[in-house]
């Protein structure tokens, strides 16, 4: 099962390592979350990683429920590239949305 929880672009794309890795990004690509409760900005911030490259955090605007999931260790959230606009600046270029993901359980007759 699959939930939509939010989506939106990558905030501060262009402070971070967003540059090095943008072309290998892909629509579908899987990214990765992170607490990042010493950010001196935000005790709530959540970056958001593509291997071991930082690419920015998720915006203040929708990390509220996010950080909570995963301080209380629900993990079972997927997040995927959604949008690649090369054209358009730097901070709105990479669109990803977040699914909240429950594997079904096979039953067995």
């Amino acid at each position: 099962m699959r939930e939509h929880l939010a989506h939106f672009d990558i905030a501060g794309f262009t402070y971070y390592e967003g540059v090095l890795a943008f072309n290998e990004l892909k629509i579908g690509e899987q990214l990765q979350l992170k607490l990042e409760e010493d950010n001196k900005y935000d005790p709530r911030a959540v970056a958001i990683y593509y291997n071991d490259f930082k690419l920015g955090f998720v915006p203040r605007s929708e990390n509220r429920i996010i950080y909570k999931l995963l301080k209380v260790g629900i993990d079972y959230l997927e997040i995927r590239v959604q949008r690649i606009s090369k054209k358009e600046h730097p901070e709105n270029q990479v669109g990803v949305i977040i699914h909240l993901i429950k594997e079904e359980k096979e039953t067995q007759e």
